[in-house]
């Protein structure tokens, strides 16, 4: 009798310890996105477009853009949509000059990004972050370069590395592709390509590399580029095999050669 008063006792109780379980789960994911929002809101630029600065990058897009990827942002044949990209993928692709494109081709290069100001880029990143929510433009804090370097090498050699050389150096990939060398890239852009992904290049967001991650990542490339190779020739940084054929061609070789006039001047 005691043990089926327990019984009923436990299936009133159960709907009540469903809410309890539900309200919890529902709390802890909610604690959770709200943390993970304002640290990512954290690496953005606090700047609010206008309605004049929204309106001057529809013109320019208009005039610049729509051609290739439709009136409306929305793709055509020539050009992939917008919509959703964010305004840190615009501010990357104009500001390094691979938009607008000269031409079609495995992948686009980097050119001279004269053919816009800041205040144009800017203007066109506004217009697009309007079309729908993605990457922002990351603030001067999250791109200075102020972070664990070794940490930083560690990363970039683990997620990097494969494409663009342990030393930031590119290099070739198939079908005509490349990663280009880093040697030179400004923080930002750095920044912006591992949130966005352009081209080949996977997106890395926040939940496979932290701001802090990419903060530690662009540390060591800043590193990098400002202090070159201790030992004078690096060989375009292209690793132990340009360095192993560079030792058995010119070194071993220019011994080899010594020896020979040795041993021809001494008969």
């Amino acid at each position: 009798m005691a043990f089926l008063k327990n019984k009923s006792m436990f299936s009133r109780r159960k709907p009540m310890a469903a809410a309890v379980v539900i309200a919890a789960g529902l709390l802890i994911s909610g604690g959770g996105y709200a943390a993970a929002s304002g640290a990512i809101k954290s690496t953005q630029s606090s700047t609010i477009a206008s309605a004049a600065q929204i309106d001057e990058g529809r013109k320019l897009f208009l005039s610049n853009c729509a051609s290739c990827h439709g009136k409306s942002a929305e793709g055509t044949k020539n050009g992939p949509t917008l919509i959703g990209v964010g305004a840190a993928a615009v501010d990357f692709q104009v500001s390094s000059g691979r938009m607008p494109a000269q031409a079609s081709g495995p992948q686009i290069a980097a050119k001279d990004p004269s053919e816009f100001t800041d205040a144009q880029v800017a203007a066109l990143a506004a217009y697009v972050a309007t079309l729908g929510p993605g990457p922002s433009i990351p603030s001067d804090a999250a791109v200075a370069a102020d972070g664990n370097a070794t940490r930083g090498g560690e990363l970039f050699r683990t997620n990097c590395a494969m494409c663009h050389n342990a030393a930031g150096a590119g290099g070739a990939l198939t079908q005509g592709k490349y990663a280009p060398a880093l040697t030179s890239t400004p923080a930002k852009e750095i920044y912006e390509a591992m949130a966005t992904g352009p081209q080949n290049m996977p997106v890395f967001n926040d939940a496979n590399l932290t701001p802090k991650d990419k903060k530690d990542i662009i540390t060591y490339l800043v590193y990098l580029q400002n202090h070159p190779s201790p030992a004078g020739l690096d060989l375009e940084n292209l690793g132990p095999v340009a360095e192993g054929l560079f030792v058995w061609i010119f070194v071993l070789g220019g011994i080899i050669a010594i020896t020979v006039w040795l041993g021809a001047k001494s008969n």
